[in-house]
């Protein structure tokens, strides 16, 4: 690919540290600077034998990372894809691509370049002495945007968590020379702890600390689903690949002000509001992290808390982005990252069984062109599950609520009871939480036939009936 240089020089380069090489911690550097660095990106393409159906091309990932990396503040030069036959296990790309690299980083100025792959400790710091700039890879950088975007104290500790977990591999022996003698006396001798050893006891010691802070943060979580399964009010929580327009759908659904933007990662802390669909059934509605593929397994472990919502839905709402040519292949990531966590979704909308019912928002249809929309309303036509929509100009947004409402009116019971003209307490909460079929005044009272969800009529009927 035509590299594609831009903008202008911002900062100074990275400077070498004495005796040890460069310095592996990439991320942390990343976040330290106050300055804009200039940024190039590197797709390494392993050419396969055998072609996978749902993956994706070479360019649609370069895409995707580019795409990651401009949404941190850095001047982002470009990027390439770098065809590879296989990985080398010192430096991932072989020595003629490595030179072609360094002279145009030299020539371009780049400061920092981002591998759109897992390396390990040792590519990483070759390849930081052979290019002479500072390298992160795709777990750092999607690491280095949920630090940015975290907003509540819960978000921030999950970051930091999975922020620990990976630099602590990263602390490879390039630190020996700073090995010191610590004094004292007792059973302590020898020549001492080194400044790798330190730095991992610092980090183990930060690590013990975060987690007893969260498990403080996920009582308090506990608290409040508590209270909200009291409500009763059915969840529904939206998930979907990231820039799926989950946070603009959700705005619009709701009225909400949910930070929106045409970025990767716009949303990182779950938002649920209640809302009142037209059966007069309320719902608790949750906006969540977005996925990706190879989301970095830290990460997914450090924001299981913040998942939980997806994990106690009773209906899932997946968020497609129905304009991207990769949405199948996004489809089967968002269920590879839902299986991950341990939810199990139903074969359909309409059957009952063991699993959350799914229902599919092919949302962006402002985007698709004709022969696509008309393809996607034909598949709309057959099923109950799919819903195409755009949550940016609200078309199609009437008939979703609709078919959420009978969704999750598919389990309800007609019942028929007579409410004495001195009880003002129930016929209110009829009104509010199920859907008036029939009243029929009395001489005792008013007969209201509704229909309601067992399990909202159970808990407020117990004791009253």
């Amino acid at each position: 690919m035509t590299k594609t240089p831009s903008g202008t020089k911002a900062g100074n380069q990275p400077q070498q540290q004495g005796g040890g090489g460069w310095s592996t911690d990439g991320l942390a550097y990343l976040q330290k600077q106050q300055v804009r660095q200039r940024v190039y990106v590197i797709h390494p393409h392993l050419k396969e034998t055998a072609s996978d159906p749902l993956a994706r091309s070479p360019e649609a990932r370069l895409e995707e990372a580019i795409g990651l990396a401009a949404a941190i503040d850095i001047d982002l030069v470009g990027g390439e894809v770098a065809p590879i036959r296989n990985i080398k296990p010192s430096t991932y790309l072989g020595a003629g691509k490595l030179d072609e690299i360094k002279a145009f980083a030299k020539a371009e100025d780049i400061e920092l370049i981002i591998f759109d792959c897992e390396l390990s400790p040792i590519q990483q710091r070759n390849l930081e002495r052979a290019l002479k700039v500072k390298i992160i890879d795709r777990t750092a950088l999607i690491l280095e945007i949920f630090g940015d975007r975290a907003s509540t104290k819960e978000g921030e500790l999950q970051v930091e968590l999975a922020h620990l977990v990976y630099q602590r591999s990263r602390l490879v022996r390039s630190w020996t020379h700073l090995e010191r003698q610590r004094g004292g006396s007792g059973f302590m001798g020898g020549p001492g702890e080194t400044q790798i050893e330190a730095d991992r006891r610092i980090i183990a010691d930060r690590i013990t600390r975060i987690r007893r802070q969260l498990d403080s943060v996920t009582r308090t979580r506990t608290l409040h689903r508590a209270r909200r399964q009291k409500a009763p009010y059915p969840v529904v929580a939206l998930v979907g690949y990231t820039n799926a327009g989950k946070s603009t759908l959700f705005n619009r659904l709701t009225e909400a002000e949910v930070l929106a933007e045409d970025m990767l990662f716009a949303t990182l802390d779950p938002t649920m509001r209640a809302i009142t669909l037209p059966s007069g059934r309320k719902i608790i509605m949750s906006d969540t992290v977005g996925f990706i593929s190879e989301l970095p397994t830290t990460l997914v472990a450090a924001f299981r808390a913040t998942l939980e919502e997806v994990l106690e839905a009773d209906l899932i709402v997946h968020v497609r982005d129905a304009s991207h040519p990769d949405t199948d292949i996004q489809k089967a990531d968002v269920e590879a990252v839902l299986a991950d966590l341990g939810v199990e979704l139903a074969a359909s909308l309409e059957e009952d069984g063991d699993g959350t019912p799914v229902l599919e928002a092919m949302n962006k249809a402002d985007l698709m062109a004709n022969d696509e929309r008309e393809a996607l309303e034909t598949i709309q036509a057959r099923s109950d599950s799919v819903v195409t929509l755009s949550g940016l100009t609200g078309e199609g947004c009437a008939s979703f609520i609709e078919v959420l409402d009978k969704a999750l009116s598919r389990k309800n019971q007609e019942l028929e009871i007579l409410v004495p003209y001195s009880d003002g307490q129930t016929p209110a909460w009829l009104h509010a939480n199920s859907k008036v079929l029939e009243t029929e005044a009395g001489e005792e009272g008013t007969r209201y036939r509704f229909s309601v969800d067992p399990i909202a009529w159970g808990k407020f009927a117990k004791g009253k009936f």
